[in-house]
């Protein structure tokens, strides 16, 4: 008698094992089940489309109306002041105090630094300002600027209230020099030089032995520059965080600097004009100097120059002056996306242990790992595309409702713009792939969406609503799955600004956008490593 072997397949076989067609037979047998459900491709379907309805309907909530009593009354763009913007396009703050002369051709300036003081207003009227109060980026110091219009080419040396010496130029660069504070026991000399366009920057500490801070390519400069002393001083901001929100306390600051030895070359000798760029002062402090004064005296060979404003990128948050918006604020709609999505994706897998359907699927794909690879892929690509789609439409509708309101967009390049939508889509996907391992782990889908919505939206909520302490918070966002969320942030963080803002504002994430990211993927990857593993050695 002829015995014939049967070969029965191993629970534990790989993705590419067995005899049934490989892992695309796997793949088109989970598609289908998936299309087959109406439930599951609706829920898709509302997840692109209360992502569109939520941001959209956002940006037309932020409506802006100004107006005089007794005048005509303005909206939207009407009410926006002049908004300079930098040589690369970015929204800038352009306002300090400029003691200059003109500069025809190559040159330099010298000056030597003795003293950084700063004073600010603690209250209303000109009886409450504060002697003493110097902000961390107070500054003070010697530039080269291609015109006096805000938002013009510029390379500086400063002293500044708290970071050293810096050389800072178009707003976004920053070079650090020397460190500590300015005093007249320990005074900083500062040199810019020109050559056609490259501005180099040096720093010395005694006059003498001199160290090149960088260059810098300013493009494009005219034949005729600015070149003098400046001083400016951003307001002083506090927030208070309550359950729900904060409270921001943003008082205007003046910085003073003091400076002597002050020596150019290739300029001809002539007269100092001093110049407020970008406005008369600070609203509620007095003139420096008194009513109708210059913003700076001279006494000999000294000069002290006052100023307030900042020189630098305008980035979200208290203390701008400006209502600004982000490309990443028209993605508000992504939370309630996330949780419908991950809602089908957690059902994809639970359902069938629920019903009972799991044994006929092992049955057919032996394959356990090719299962849950299945069923992983077709939902991360589904998310993907839906949250793909509900992004470019949210950004496609939303961005010019925001303008018309008249928020101010803090533009970004095409390539980040390209990021945060193809980032959203990547959060929506990883996200589904990570209910589908809970769903492949606890097996039953209440239990699934509920820890998948917890990990991966509640910190975020925690930490904008204040409801835990803002470090705890930021750990929250550094740890958890919602780190991911970090791919949505579209303006960089830029060092030499001071901004306390949260990322529920379109601000900053404790981690970059990638790195972000990435702890999302090692979630979702440690996940789908539990799934597999339970998966093979639990019975269905």
């Amino acid at each position: 008698m002829t015995t014939r072997a049967i070969s029965v397949p191993r629970p534990e076989a790989g993705l590419g094992d067995g005899p049934r067609g490989g892992f695309g037979a796997v793949l088109r047998a989970e598609w289908t089940k998936f299309r087959s459900v109406r439930g599951w491709v609706i829920g898709m379907i509302l997840a692109a489309l209360l992502m569109i309805f939520l941001g959209v309907f956002a940006a037309a909530n932020g409506f802006i109306s100004c107006g005089i009593p007794g005048g005509p009354q303005k909206s939207g763009r009407a009410c926006l002041p002049y908004v300079p913007h930098g040589p690369g396009g970015e929204v800038v703050t352009d306002s300090f105090s400029f003691a200059r002369q003109p500069l025809t051709g190559n040159g330099s300036i010298t000056a030597r630094v003795t003293a950084l003081t700063g004073k600010a207003q603690a209250g209303p009227g000109p009886g409450s300002v504060v002697p003493g109060r110097l902000v961390p980026w107070a500054k003070a110091g010697i530039i080269i600027k291609q015109s006096t219009r805000q938002g013009s080419a510029y390379a500086a040396m400063m002293v500044t209230g708290g970071h050293g010496v810096r050389l800072q130029y178009d707003y976004t660069g920053d070079i650090a020099g020397l460190p500590g504070r300015v005093s007249p026991a320990h005074p900083r000399w500062l040199r810019l030089t020109r050559s056609g366009d490259t501005i180099t920057g040096y720093d010395s500490a005694d006059g003498t032995h001199w160290t090149q801070v960088g260059t810098v390519q300013l493009a494009g400069l005219p034949s005729t520059v600015q070149i003098g002393l400046l001083a400016t001083s951003p307001d002083y901001t506090a927030t208070q965080a309550s359950f729900g929100g904060g409270t921001s306390d943003n008082s205007p600051t003046l910085a003073g600097g003091v400076f002597d030895h002050v020596s150019l070359t290739g300029a001809s000798p002539g007269t100092w004009t001093g110049t407020t760029i970008g406005g008369e002062g600070p609203a509620g402090l007095p003139p420096p100097n008194g009513p109708g004064s210059a913003p700076f005296t001279r006494n000999g060979g000294t000069f002290t120059v006052t100023g307030s404003g900042d020189i630098a990128p305008v980035t979200p948050g208290p203390g701008q002056g400006l209502p600004t918006v982000t490309i990443g604020q028209s993605l508000v709609g992504a939370f309630v996306g996330l949780i419908a999505i991950v809602t089908v994706a957690a059902m994809f897998f639970s359902t069938e242990y629920r019903r009972g359907l799991i044994r006929t699927t092992l049955a057919a794909t032996p394959q356990r790992g090719a299962v849950l690879a299945a069923k992983a892929v077709v939902v991360g690509t589904v998310a993907f595309a839906a949250g793909l789609v509900a992004a470019v439409v949210s950004i496609g509708l939303g961005v010019p409702k925001e303008k018309n309101q008249g928020q101010v967009l803090l533009p970004v390049p095409v390539l980040t713009e390209l990021r945060v939508i193809a980032g959203t889509a990547a959060i929506l996907a990883l996200a589904a792939v990570f209910a589908v391992a809970l769903g492949a782990i606890l097996r039953r889908s209440a239990a699934a969406i509920t820890i998948a919505v917890l990990v991966v939206v509640m910190p975020f909520l925690l930490s904008a609503l204040h409801v835990l302490p803002a470090g705890v918070g930021d750990w929250l966002l550094r740890l958890t799955p919602a780190a991911g969320l970090a791919a949505e942030q579209s303006i960089p963080r830029y060092p030499q600004v001071t901004t306390i803002t949260s990322p529920a504002a379109g601000g900053y994430y404790p981690l970059s956008p990638y790195a972000g990211l990435a702890v999302l993927c090692l979630w979702t990857a440690a996940a789908l490593a539990l799934a597999l593993v339970m998966l093979r050695r639990r019975d269905a």
